[in-house]
């Protein structure tokens, strides 16, 4: 899987998959014996919902978060992690500990516009200890939860809730992952609000040769030169099904002086940025969403205490799944052949090399974003 927390991951997810297997005790139950279970190990789906609790209800949770002040997706000891941080604000919300399992699992430092989990809470009454209540909607568990994960560090929130079936799994009934790489080019150093957000290149880049490379790297592939040294795969095979990279606006763009007054470039600059490059100039003299994109990366210091914009760049890698920190090793690739330390077919020796040491520097982990995952709902 693309960036794993740790080696020990497979074992983190072992646990939680058992932990999940033990059906949750009313308040009135007795104890269950202090001999110690067996961790399976097991990556088969079915195992997680062998023994479902009949009370139970599933969850699937999709979330958003700002990785910087995270050590990771994972639940690891003396860290502040998603999974983690999620399951104390479901403990709050439910009145007892839960076991959350993710679809993917990312590194200290990687964002998450939509990453997706699943849950198992059986409604106790909290007035009546031992009664079983009626599952709650799902409206009800977003709100909730918010409320306890915004009194934390408000770096993470619940953006949607479904109820699901008690064998369907997060991470097995993925279909498809979707992760983004933010790059800004120019000699300035990125502003205040993109701190930890991107990568800044100093130097331009040539997107057409990056493209390039990407037609080499796309399709199924031994990707063992991507893939880190603790990757826990079976096997190095993966399809890469697109790895595209767009000129984009700048998230924090704001219009220039000559840039508002009465024109309609604000529905024209909501054509996806992808799409840019077909958009032809309108002869009326309005701007369109290229016109914006370049001037917001050439436009010169005017006045005192106005910033130099950067170009903005987005690589898009979708798959099914990922090798261990292949994205950013693809990434760091990419980003030579678009500084000129390398050429599309030096792209192609490294693949064909199937060893990690023949790749580039990774990028670093801040400029990744899991964009979303992908699948099919009942």
């Amino acid at each position: 899987m693309q960036d794993s927390s740790s080696s020990s991951s497979e074992v983190e997810h072992s646990t939680s998959i058992h932990l999940e297997q033990e059906p949750k005790r009313s308040l009135e139950s007795p104890s269950p014996s202090p001999k110690p279970s067996k961790i399976s190990r097991s990556e088969n789906p079915s195992d997680d919902a062998m023994t479902p609790n009949p009370r139970n209800q599933r969850y699937l949770i999709a979330i958003e978060y700002i990785g910087t002040r995270f050590s990771g997706s994972q639940q690891q000891p003396n860290c502040r992690t998603v999974v983690g941080v999620l399951q104390e604000a479901f403990h709050k919300f439910v009145g007892q500990p839960v076991s959350i399992s993710c679809s993917s699992r990312t590194d200290a430092g990687v964002h998450a516009l939509s990453n997706v989990c699943h849950v198992d809470v059986e409604r106790i009454s909290k007035r009546k200890p031992g009664e079983v209540l009626p599952p709650h909607e799902p409206g009800v568990v977003k709100r909730a939860v918010n409320h306890f994960l915004q009194k934390n560090e408000g770096d993470i929130m619940v953006i949607d809730v479904r109820c699901v079936p008690a064998d369907f799994h997060a991470r097995f009934k993925a279909q498809e992952r979707t992760y983004f790489y933010r790059l800004f080019s120019g000699p300035e150093p990125l502003s205040t609000f993109e701190k930890d957000r991107a990568w800044r290149i100093p130097e331009e880049l040539d997107v057409l040769a990056m493209q390039k490379a990407c037609s080499v790297l796309v399709g199924c592939h031994d990707f063992s030169s991507f893939r880190a040294t603790g990757c826990q795969a079976n096997s190095p095979i993966r399809t890469l099904d697109e790895l595209h990279v767009s000129e984009v606006v700048p998230s924090l763009y704001f219009p220039s002086t000559g840039e508002r007054g009465p024109t309609n470039a604000f529905e024209q600059a909501v054509v996806k940025p992808s799409d840019a490059s077909q958009i032809k100039p309108d002869m009326n003299g309005s701007d369109t969403t290229s016109d914006i994109v370049a001037r917001s990366s050439t436009r010169s210091i005017q006045a005192f205490g106005q910033r130099r914009s950067h170009r903005c760049y987005v690589i898009t890698a979708r798959a099914r799944s990922f090798l261990y920190h292949q994205v950013r090793l693809l990434v760091g690739v990419l980003k030579c052949v678009g500084t000129g330390e390398l050429a599309a077919s030096d792209v192609e020796r490294i693949l064909n090399a199937k060893a990690v040491n023949h790749a580039y520097p990774m990028a670093p982990a801040y400029g990744l974003y899991l964009g979303s995952v992908k699948y099919d709902l009942p």
